[in-house]
């Protein structure tokens, strides 16, 4: 199976990792008894908690904390950068040096749809409901259920 895992030697994983192939990680950290889908990206200073789950074809990039026991559906996209541009203003291509991470943070036992896109500088509460196909572009409370693009409060659980 390791021909089809990118897995790089600086990633921390815990006890019991289950890894699906076609992963992509390195510089990050994974917590014990988390299982990492298929086509997943986790950057550097990414980390992700203990007994999460993280679906196939999801994309985990710098300064995304992730706290354990959330659940993460298919296809879900975070994201570290508010104004992110391809060149610098002299028309060069930028480098990390150029721009600077903004974090983002899942708490404890959060639930993501398929789908959303999380932006940057959110915080999603403990336990909070994340609805297929939202777009975060701001705080969720814990216990709040909220879905739509952009995503509304609903109710709480």
């Amino acid at each position: 199976m390791s021909q089809y895992l990118c897995i790089a030697d600086d990633v921390r994983l815990g006890e019991n990792v289950k890894l699906s192939k076609f992963i992509n990680a390195y510089g990050c950290t994974i917590g014990d008894n988390t299982k990492i889908g298929a086509f997943v990206e986790i950057q550097k200073n990414a980390t992700i908690g203990r007994n999460c789950k993280i679906s196939s074809h999801t994309f985990i990039c710098e300064g995304v904390t992730i706290e354990d026991e959330v659940f993460v559906g298919h296809n879900v996209a975070f994201i570290n950068d508010t104004y992110p541009r391809a060149t610098t203003a002299d028309g060069g291509l930028q480098t990390e040096a150029d721009w600077q991470v903004e974090p983002t943070r899942v708490k404890k036992g959060a639930s993501i749809g398929s789908g959303s896109t999380i932006l940057s500088r959110v915080t999603i509460g403990e336990n909070a409901l994340i609805g297929a196909g939202s777009v975060v572009t701001r705080d969720v409370p814990d216990n709040a259920i909220v879905a739509g693009n952009p995503a509304a409060y609903i109710r709480d659980i």
